[in-house]
């Protein structure tokens, strides 16, 4: 039915409950799982994150591109630990609707799973949720967890 799962993930407990269901869905239909963890740019909204990054990274943005690699290879972990091999995480930046949505087009995900409410709750107050956008924009079946 499905051969290319992807799965966006920020490391919430709505992207957790998503996991689960991707792993889940992936093994009763052999699909590979692709998990996608997508951080944004470092702007004045979160000037605060710049005041908690350590040492080891030089600009806010690469502290979040080194925390979105932790998230993205979490995921990872728990999928291979459930016994799905054919798992890859990726990482990318910009605007977590439209890159979620792009990388499904350019990998070809046959479904997109993702969480109710992610990380992202100031985006969700002012412009509305990831997961409503991505199913407005997706070509893909998505999942709603």
């Amino acid at each position: 039915m499905f051969s290319k799962i992807l799965l966006p993930f920020d490391g919430s407990v709505q992207s957790e409950a998503a996991l689960n269901k991707a792993i889940e869905l992936a093994k009763l239909c052999g699909a590979k799982l692709m998990i996608l963890t997508v951080y944004r740019h470092h702007s004045m909204l979160e000037a605060s994150l710049s005041m908690v990054r350590g040492a080891e990274h030089d600009t806010p943005d690469k502290a979040l591109e080194a925390s979105a690699k932790e998230i993205a290879n979490y995921g990872r972990k728990v999928a291979v630990d459930a016994g799905l091999e054919k798992t890859r995480a990726f990482v990318r930046s910009g605007q977590p609707s439209r890159a979620i949505v792009a990388f499904a087009d350019k990998h070809e995900a046959d479904l997109i799973v993702l969480g109710s409410r992610g990380n992202g709750a100031i985006d969700g107050y002012l412009l509305g949720s990831v997961s409503h956008k991505v199913t407005g924009l997706a070509k893909q079946p998505v999942l709603v967890i």
